[in-house]
Parts: structure tokens; sequence; C-alpha cells
């Protein structure tokens, strides 16, 4: 019988990164069962490789040692290699980079680890040149000499991976001795974070950190957003502002198609990594409305409409999910090699021979920065450099014909550049990361007045609910792609859904939405909240094995799970009240871990929006009406009010029954309870922290009489429940 190990593996994955490597001569397994146990029947270490479809250095490391017949008999004769796409695995990758950031003090992709072959980590690094050079040790070294250890000195081996593994364990899995503080820390830990991301922040170049590279940390700015409100302080409005600004005139904007791409290399924001994914196309746009509206500022409402353009037209599924990433590289047809950024970057001749008009050839490369040197390997990647004002005086025109003459000449451009070999697309659907575009999609909608934005996140939901969900089991899997169905969900999965079924109710108005967020949510109790602990694991109890079961309470690349998960169980709760308990739920979660919040809270920024959010108690905006009328959904949405529920209810109480039925609610919540059409009109009823308006149908009434009790921190003449 054929060993599992005696050939590669990776053709029979869907993932598109596995796939990548299915031709490598590496012997490759997926992480399964039959590799794991072809590890202990041989006792043979395992190489792990983890990376991504979009990875630059992934695929760098794959041309210079995957591919190469030396380093695959070494792999193949003294391991057993498995490879990983982190994107469907973040369990695993989770575990490991934390042992890599423990040993080095840093980490990244490709993410390299030996392992025992119980899973146990006894090396670690990240990419590896084949040969040794510039004092880094090239991969086919570490091979022979870790392969000559674990003949040899296999009992100081296993101490290791037995020190790293308890190590990591300390990290992710373990909670405070006793059940954290007698009370959920206060909201004094997001002015913490908003006073970390101060001192933080490049305030000339925007951004945080002073050097290179810099990352959108989209989590930082709604912090900063969420404090300026709490507290109008100036300074957190301009660290904001100035980020925000920075990103969206900066390289890591694509100017001439849109959206975002993952992070500029260079102190400035010049230069970016060119890969797009769409977790950033999700999360930045969020930080941009948090902008749009708190200052008004249209620039950044435009930014949005943009990249949700770009989500449409290049990160769609016909049938309405969104896919995952589009590389950074660009394969040359007639050579095969990969190029970074080819697909993006300009010369000045390349300008004009696309435009034929030598004036908006200058034009544009004087507003985008495409000069001859270039800022990147001879070529230059747009940012903005000029204001329309300075290039209206400088080529003695109109502004009005700068717009219109630069808005043409990037339609003509953008069109030129789709005939250039396109970046690889990584087509998979990924549960949690479509919440995340959901959930920006449906507050886009409220925010900017555009239903076409509401489609969009009811397709995708609809998508991921018809082919991820098992209604019968309550379960969530976490990948699609061309028809596979694969991975048990994580709790990034059904938190980032269940607040995207959230914001598609919020948008719509439609029931079934909330009826999917609340399943998501009782899904959630059910599998990653453990009592005893008080706290919410990040894989489900129901789920593999592994060295350690991790947490994620802090925002990395994406939003902290558990913080979007206490958030949207926050909000829920103010749905299904005490039937499921989902505000203890969160209450229990944020005592936990107060200890955290209070002693390192920037890196816990969205636990740190969730602890203000229960703190100030719920924001009610609930509207019965058989529809609620659009002016008043523009209203609402364009305010900057973070922590609100828009709740539409059925006008009348024979119909609020229906609703009861399907949501699986004994009785109505005081959310909904007794808020009925008054005189058959569309009727308004605002609260805040379980004191509410009088019934209107004035939306500016209830505007005031919010503004009014929030400056004066008391609700005069209100109506209780």
């Amino acid at each position: 019988m054929t060993r599992p190990t005696e050939r590669n593996r990776l053709d029979e994955e869907e993932s598109p990164y596995l796939r990548q490597h299915a031709d490598n001569p590496v012997n490759w397994q997926p992480w399964d069962e039959r590799a794991l146990e072809a590890a202990r029947e041989q006792d043979k270490p395992i190489f792990l490789s983890i990376g991504y479809s979009a990875c630059h250095w992934c695929h760098v490391m794959a041309d210079e040692s995957f591919a190469d017949e030396e380093v695959a008999e070494l792999l193949n004769e003294e391991f057993v290699p498995i490879k990983v796409d982190r994107e469907e695995r973040p369990d695993v990758d989770s575990i490991y980079m934390t042992v890599c950031q423990l040993v080095s003090g840093g980490g990244g992709w490709p993410l390299s680890v030996w392992l025992t072959p119980e899973g146990k980590p006894f090396y670690v690094g990240t990419y590896f040149p084949k040969r040794s050079k510039r004092g880094q040790p090239g991969f086919l070294d570490l091979l022979e000499g870790l392969a000559d250890s674990w003949e040899t000195d296999r009992e100081e081996i296993e101490n290791r991976a037995e020190e790293w593994t308890a190590a990591a364990r300390d990290r992710l899995e373990e909670t405070p001795d006793s059940i954290g503080a007698a009370e959920p820390p206060s909201s004094e830990v997001l002015e913490r974070a908003a006073d970390a991301a101060l001192r933080s922040a490049d305030r000339q170049n925007g951004g945080f950190g002073s050097g290179g590279p810099k990352f959108p940390q989209p989590a930082r700015l709604r912090v900063l957003a969420r404090a300026f409100d709490r507290t109008g302080n100036d300074e957190y409005r301009e660290v904001l502002e100035g980020s925000l600004t920075a990103m969206i005139e900066g390289g890591l904007y694509d100017h001439v198609g849109g959206g975002f791409h993952r992070y500029c290399v260079d102190a400035d924001w010049t230069v970016p990594h060119f890969e797009k994914m769409l977790y950033d196309n999700a999360e930045i746009p969020r930080a941009l409305l948090a902008g749009y509206r708190l200052t008004g500022d249209e620039r950044y409402a435009d930014y949005v409409r943009e990249t949700l353009e770009f989500v449409s037209r290049e990160l769609t599924h016909a049938e309405g999910g969104f896919f995952s990433t589009l590389d950074a590289q660009s394969e040359d047809p007639e050579t095969g090699e990969r190029e970074e950024g080819a697909f993006y970057v300009w010369t000045p001749a390349e300008v004009r021979d696309v435009l034929g008009s030598e004036t908006d050839a200058d034009l544009f490369c004087a507003r985008y920065d495409i000069t001859e040197s270039g800022n990147f390997e001879g070529q230059s990647q747009p940012n903005l450099a000029a204001s329309i004002s300075e290039l209206a005086d400088r080529f003695d025109l109109e502004e009005r014909e700068v717009e219109e003459r630069l808005e043409s000449a990037r339609r003509e451009l953008f069109e030129a550049r789709e005939e250039r070999p396109r970046p690889n697309r990584d087509e998979k659907v990924l549960a949690g990361w479509n919440g995340l575009m959901i959930a920006t999609c449906a507050e886009a909608a409220l925010a900017l007045g555009e239903d076409r934005y509401a489609g969009m996140a009811v397709d995708a939901l609809e998508f991921v609910r018809d082919r991820l969900w098992n209604a019968d089991e309550g379960r969530l899997s976490r990948r699609f792609k061309d028809g596979d169905v694969a991975v048990q969900g994580y709790l990034e999965d059904y938190a980032f859904l269940a607040r995207g079924a959230l914001g598609c109710y919020e948008a719509t108005g439609e029931v079934d939405h909330l009826a999917f967020a609340l399943e998501l949510a009782r899904a959630i109790e059910a599998e990653f909240y453990d009592a005893e602990r008080g706290t919410l694991y990040f894989t489900p109890e129901s789920g593999e094995s592994l060295v350690t079961r991790p947490q994620e309470l802090n925002d990395q690349s994406t939003p902290s799970a558990t913080g979007v998960a206490v958030e949207t169980l926050l909000a829920l709760g103010d749905v299904a009240g005490e039937d499921d308990g989902f505000e203890e739920i969160a209450t229990s979660v944020l005592r936990t871990h107060a200890g955290r919040l209070e002693s390192n809270a920037l890196e816990h920024a969205t636990l740190c929006l969730a602890a203000d959010r229960l703190e100030a108690g719920p924001l009610e905006v609930t509207v019965a009406a058989e529809e609620v009328p659009a002016a008043w959904r523009e209203r609402f949405g364009s305010r900057y009010l973070p922590d609100r529920l828009f709740a539409p209810r059925p006008p009348t109480e024979d119909g609020l029954e229906s609703w009861l039925d399907e949501l699986g609610l004994e009785a109505a919540p005081a959310i909904w309870a007794g808020r009925e059409a008054r005189d058959g009109e569309p009727t308004l009823y605002v609260c805040r922290n379980r004191t509410c308006s009088p019934p209107t149908r004035d939306v500016d009434e209830a505007l005031d009489w919010l503004a009014e009790s929030e400056a004066s921190g008391e609700l005069d003449d209100d109506v209780p429940f």
C-alpha cells in the first residue's frame, strides 16, 4: 500500500495556495490526519510551511527551494513536509506564529516550522534562501543540520519542543486564575487605547510608527474616532484625519482602479506591498465611514464608493460571495516570470502612449507623481502629489477642467491597464472575511444612502448562508471554493458573519437577516464560550485538537474575533433580551480580560470598543413601519453613532408576533415592546441606556432629544421602559 508521503498530495486540495505547490518535487501533504499519522508511524519530524496565495516571499521561497530537486530530495527523505494555507487554517497559523514571535521577536510569511511528530515546535523561522547569504542561514544547511540533530540530540530537541509548546499555551490559551475583575473594564480603557495611539502616531507622515513598513491599523482609527466623539479631544481627530488622508493619498490606494493594497514598505506611504486583501478593503472603508460621519469630509465617502466599486468589479463571485485576495505579482505570458507590482506601476512614456495628449499626460503625471526616476524599480506607483488648485495654476486651467481631464485620463489608463497580465485571484470564499465585507457594505448603505450597497451585502450573506451554513446542525463551515466546502468555522467566521447579518437587518429591515445573526450568536455560545473560564476560544469545542486551544484577543490584520463577538453579542442582547443571555456572556468575557485591557489597551482595540459600548449602554433607534422612510434612514445613517442599533419592526402587534416566531423569541424584547406605529403612520423611538424619547414622527425632534440628553449627561422628561 502506498504511503501518503510518497507523493505530493496537494493536487487533491481546492486552496489556490496549496495548488500552487502541487507540481513541486517536494512530497507536500495537507494538514490532515493521514499526514500527521505518517509522521508518527515513521518517527520523522514535520517540516511545516505556512503561507497564502498573495504572499510575495512565499513565491520567492517556492521558486528558490521548493521547486529545487536537491531540496526536495532532502525534505522527502528526512521530514514529512506539510503545507498550510493560513487563510484556511488560521488556528494552525496562530499557534506556530505565536511560537515564532516568542522565540525570535518577529514573524511573517512564509512561516517555516519544524515539529515533532506530535506537532510540537522545535525550530522556527520565516523565509530562508536556499544557500546562506548575508548572515542568513541557508535552507539546505538547516535541513541537513536539523535532520542530524533529530538523530543525535533527540532529547534536547524534545525538551525544547515541550518548553516552546508550554510557552505558546500560556500565551494563547490560559486565562487568569480567578475569573478576571469584579466588574468589566470601564470606558477608561478606550481613552487609554486612544492615548497610546497618540504616542505611537507618526504626526509627519500619518499612521503609526516612525518608520516603515506602514500598516493601515483600522481598529486603532476606530478607537480614535470613538474617543474623539466621547471627549472632544482634538488630538484624537487630528491623528485620525492625518492617518486617513495619508492612506487615501499615498500608494496604499490604487488611484487608477480603486481599492487598497496590504501595506506600504516605507514611512511616507509611497510604495505598497501590492497584494489586495478582502479584509483590508472591508475594514479601511469602515474607518473612512467613521471619519466621514465625524468630519463631513466628502473625500472619505468618495474613497469608500470607489473601493466598493473595486470589490464589486474584481472580488465578487457571479452569485454574490466575495473572493479573498489579488496577488502582488503578475506573470509575464512570454517569459513565465512573475513580477511584483507590474500591473500597477507606470512610466511617463507609458502614460503619454495611452493618453496621446501631451497636456493630459503631463497633468496626470504631475497629479500622481509619475516621474522618469520612479519610486519603485524605475517605475512609479501613483501617489497624490499635487492639489487640483496647484495644477490649475501650473497649467493655466480652470479647476473644473483639471478635474474633468484627470478623470478622463484615469478612465483611459484603467482601460489600458486591463490589457496587462493580471495578478492571480484567490477565489476561495471565506465566511469570516465575507462577514467583514458584508458589514461594511451594509453600513455604507446607511451612511451614504445608497441601496446598491445593501444589495451587495445581502447577496453575499445569502451566498455564504446557502453554501456554508448547516441549519440542522447549527454549524458554519469556513471555506467555499468551486463547489467544495471545507474546514469547520472558527470564532471569527461566526462573529464576523453575525455582525454582517445584523448589519443587513439594519440596512434593509428584513427579519430573516436578524434571525440568522441570532442563530450564529447561539452557536458562538454553544461552541466557543467557556463559562468556567469566562472566555471565548478561537476554535470550536467540537473541532480538531491541536497542541493548544488559542484565543484571539489582539487585533491583527483582521479585528480581534473575541472583540467583534463581544460587540455583536451586546447588540444582539438588545433584541434577544434575557432569553439568550448574550449580554451576560459579553460581560463575563470583558471581566475575564479586564487586566489585559487595562495594561495594554491598544493591542486590544476592538475589545476596548466593546467595553465602551457596554458602559455607555445601548443606543436603540426603533422604527415601527411597513417600510422605514428613506429620509429617516439617511439622517440616522449619516450621523456618527458608533454603538447605534437601528431596529425596524412591523407597525402592528400582529406583525410583530410573526417576527417573534421567526426569531425564536417567546416575548417581545424591550426594544420593540409597546412600540407600535401611532395612527397608522411610521413612528420613531430613540432610546439610550433603557430611557427613551417620546414616540414621534419628526426625525429632527428625535435627533434633538438624543443630542441634548447626551450633551447634558442627563435624560430629563424621558419615557422609561
